[in-house]
């Protein structure tokens, strides 16, 4: 695809290949509103509807009454055959090949209050969030941290290989990229051999990260009507990064027998700029093989499970430089996204717009391509070193984490997700 006459930079993870969508406010209007991303700029979609700027696509009172919105829920429900329209007509108008009447390239006044630097505005959670699922789908984080605890011959429950694992997050705490967060305290069993066995109740000394993808719902569904495998992509709006922030210890002493509680819910990070499923359907690819014959709603072309992508971490304390402690691939995923609405859906639960599903841990073999600290530090016992020559085993107060993903190469077949970022604050009293 060619470039846009809207300056991008060759880097840039807003090609308009890309073209994400999400909320934004600036100093000029405080009404949080749609916009998408296009190299170092936004396009105020409010705005630009107010203009006249869609009329040449002659669009619905619902695609504009959706553009007239404080979140992407009504957008989303419009369903990926909308997306795919209004994402198109967006990338003409902004192509700088493009033979269509442009009424925001020509005027100059139009630009002024519809196109903004991106530097100029504030993300907004892009989602009114119902509910929030996390599942399990990195093979290799699974079992290098069972293995950790369990032993390698018995990493994995007998259920992996047959049903993608999940556990309900709490939604009110999903936050956007560059909110902080305060380290959480909790009950943490600090002596595991002592009889009985008693917990404190202290700040967490293991708190962690987890490296993710996570889709959100667009389409939901009836309660009681599953959504076949075959079906399922439709009910994809699109994509973010996430970072499901773990206090270990806490978690250790909790989730025996129901699994993670309060060691998770204190705080989980996503990217504000949503990447839609159309630009990110290109890059999907053969994730991590599972060789398990699965039962007929799970069953799915396996070379549709991972996702070309390049994942990184940096990790930046309060004064030093910044170091990438991962480098990873969205390739290692063994359940798909379509598999885990078939199995959410499948003894009827009803899923939502604005539902976000995340991948679990991504994660490769290898001591650099982790998705976690527990990992990377062999569950906290050997130190990882930074590019000053620190060390760190769990993160410390005042640590800022950062995560990066994108497909393609550079210019305008770039499709990336931008920063998803957070930093750690010293507990509450």
């Amino acid at each position: 695809m060619a470039g846009s006459w809207v300056e991008s930079g060759k880097k840039s993870d807003f090609s308009i290949s890309n073209i994400p969508f999400g909320i934004i406010s600036n100093d000029k209007n405080h009404l949080h509103r749609p916009a998408i991303a296009i190299g170092d700029h936004v396009l105020d979609l409010q705005g630009f509807a107010a203009a006249g700027g869609f009329a040449e696509l002659k669009p619905s009172d619902a695609l504009l009454s959706s553009l007239n919105q404080v979140t992407l829920n009504d957008f989303a429900t419009l369903g990926r055959p909308v997306h795919r329209t209004v994402r198109k007509y967006i990338q003409e108008v902004l192509a700088e090949d493009t033979n269509m009447p442009n009424v925001l390239r020509d005027s100059s006044v139009l630009r002024e209050k519809v196109l903004f630097p991106l530097s100029s505005v504030k993300n907004h959670l892009p989602m009114a969030i119902g509910d929030y699922t996390d599942f399990f789908a990195g093979r290799h984080h699974a079992f290098t941290v069972g293995s950790l605890f369990r032993g390698p011959d018995n990493a994995l429950q007998p259920n992996y290989h047959h049903l993608p694992v999940g556990y309900h997050g709490r939604a009110s705490s999903v936050v956007v990229s560059g909110t902080a967060l305060h380290r959480p305290r909790g009950q943490i069993l600090a002596d595991p051999t002592a009889k009985p066995q008693r917990p404190t109740f202290e700040a967490s000394k293991r708190l962690d990260i987890e490296l993710e993808l996570a889709c959100f719902v667009g389409k939901g569904n009836a309660m009681g009507k599953p959504v076949s495998v075959k079906e399922a992509s439709e009910h994809i709006f699109g994509y973010v990064l996430m970072n499901d922030w773990s206090a270990r210890d806490i978690q250790t002493w909790e989730y025996v027998p129901l699994g993670p509680f309060n060691a998770k819910n204190f705080g989980t990070t996503i990217s504000p700029w949503i990447v839609l499923a159309d630009a990110l359907n290109p890059y999907m690819t053969t994730g991590i093989a599972n060789e398990t014959p699965l039962l007929e709603y799970l069953q799915e072309d396996p070379g549709r499970t991972g996702f070309e992508l390049s994942l990184e971490v940096d990790l930046a304390p309060l004064s030093g430089p910044t170091t990438t402690i991962s480098r990873t691939s969205g390739r290692n995923l063994m359940w798909s996204f379509a598999q885990m609405i078939a199995h959410h859906t499948v003894g009827g639960c009803p899923l939502r717009a604005g539902d976000l599903l995340g991948s679990g841990t991504i994660s490769g073999l290898n001591d650099d391509d982790r998705g976690s600290l527990l990992e990377m530090s062999k569950g906290g016992k050997t130190p990882f070193k930074l590019s000053d020559g620190s060390e760190r085993v769990f993160l410390k107060d005042n640590d800022s984490i950062n995560i990066r993903g994108w497909a393609g190469g550079e210019g305008a077949s770039r499709v990336g997700f931008g920063h998803c970022s957070g930093t750690i604050l010293p507990a509450i009293s």
